[in-house]
């Protein structure tokens, strides 16, 4: 069985950072993509960044691009985000999820492509 536990997020001011945290267990080599995203109240959840733990291809969103950094321990089985310079609009619950990289996994409807997902951590950055 696949599990995610997100975790590291919490209250921050406008320019401070966070590393969130996924730790993932009984992933076989087909659920070699995680990929964190975001959900703000009343907002669609969106992608925030990918990794291909096989290969090392990471992905970002554009509004995060520069600030924010995706990485894998040595194991691959636990997936970090780096992120710096945070503002209010990063204001969401993360959650991190896997997926086949023989899907569309950060396509316009990307989310479907994810078959196990953690729980979500909240983010809250204050201006």
């Amino acid at each position: 069985e696949v599990q995610l536990q997100a975790s590291g997020g919490g209250l921050v001011q406008t320019g401070g950072s966070l590393r969130l945290s996924c730790v993932t267990s009984g992933r076989t080599d087909e659920d070699d993509v995680v990929g964190w995203f975001r959900q703000a109240p009343g907002k669609e959840r969106e992608g925030v960044s990918c990794i291909n733990t096989s290969d090392g291809t990471t992905i970002y969103a554009d509004s995060v691009k520069g600030r924010f950094t995706i990485f894998t321990d040595d194991d691959k089985n636990t997936v970090y985000l780096q992120m710096n310079d945070l503002k209010p609009e990063d204001t969401a619950v993360y959650y991190c999820g896997t997926a086949p990289s023989d899907t569309d996994y950060w396509g316009p409807r990307a989310s479907y492509e994810y078959d196990y997902w953690g729980q979500g951590t909240q983010v809250t950055v204050s201006s």
